[in-house]
């Protein structure tokens, strides 16, 4: 019997084991090698650390990735700032079909795909798009107004892309937690803000920290949005990846930026998981 579940365990296990060895730790592998060759002739290379030296003496470079860092720190918060009230909402307020329909609305915008939902962002903020015309309605402005292309389109389609996956966590993890909690913490005098504090904040924490962890990796390497809403002037960090591998057709300089992208999401997660005290386990259960 041992044998045999041993077995079904084993079967049970191999399509995750075939993709995360062929999809994930093959190529990294081998992208981590490519990364590591520098071209000394035609068809001739040699291992070494130039592309990382590269990388570490360029402005550009170093400027893009900090900025790109620092701007999906900042699409984690806001989104956090803007998914918390509407998820509490959903979890502890809503009762019945109004809770049903409310998480409905937050899965329709991703019926579609990411580049339609980008294009309906363009459609809306662009010059002679819904915004500018409401603002001229209104008598604000005296013409068009184009409201594309800048960090603060670029952070709307980042938040907007990435809200779904701040919800579903916070939802899941602020309806275990009793209503009798909250009510006993009124009836010992607490106010809303320290109830706030004190109960809700740390039994939502690791739903907090898994959505947290899930949009800025989902903002840190998206390329569509910086590209279509942040317009040439983005300066986001996968735009250089595709760059060197599609355009200057520099596979080692763009494998060193991959990788150094991976290095820095990692690092980062980390960093929030000892800050909060959680584990992978815990926020990811």
């Amino acid at each position: 019997m041992r044998a045999q579940s041993r077995l079904g365990l084993f079967l049970l296990l191999t399509p995750l084991l075939l993709w995360l060895t062929l999809l994930i730790v093959i190529p990294h592998i081998d992208m981590l090698l490519v990364s590591l060759r520098e071209r000394v002739g035609v068809g001739e290379y040699r291992t070494s650390l130039a592309n990382y030296l590269t990388f570490l003496t360029e402005p550009l470079y170093l400027w893009t990735f900090l900025r790109t860092a620092l701007m999906s720190v900042l699409a984690t918060a806001l989104t956090l700032l803007i998914a918390f009230p509407v998820s509490y909402y959903i979890a502890k307020i809503a009762k019945g079909r109004v809770q049903s329909a409310l998480f409905l609305l937050c899965l329709v915008p991703f019926w579609v795909s990411e580049l339609v939902r980008t294009f309906g962002w363009m459609i809306l903020l662009r010059e002679t798009g819904v915004f500018s015309g409401l603002l001229q309605w209104a008598g604000l402005v005296d013409g068009p107004v184009e409201m594309l292309y800048n960090d603060v389109a670029m952070m709307v389609g980042l938040v907007y892309t990435s809200m779904l996956f701040m919800v579903v966590p916070l939802v899941t993890t602020l309806e275990s937690l009793d209503d009798s909690v909250i009510e006993a913490g009124y009836d010992l005098g607490g106010s809303g803000p320290s109830i706030l504090r004190e109960i809700v904040i740390p039994h939502a924490m690791p739903g907090i920290v898994s959505g947290c962890i899930v949009v800025f990796m989902l903002s840190l390497g998206n390329y569509l949005t910086p590209t279509m809403l942040g317009g040439k002037e983005s300066l986001w960090f996968t735009e250089l990846i595709y760059s060197q591998f599609i355009v200057r057709f520099n596979w080692e300089l763009g494998a060193a930026f991959g990788f150094m992208l991976l290095l820095l999401s990692s690092v980062i997660v980390w960093a929030v998981l000892r800050l909060t005290g959680q584990t992978l386990e815990k926020t990811m259960g």
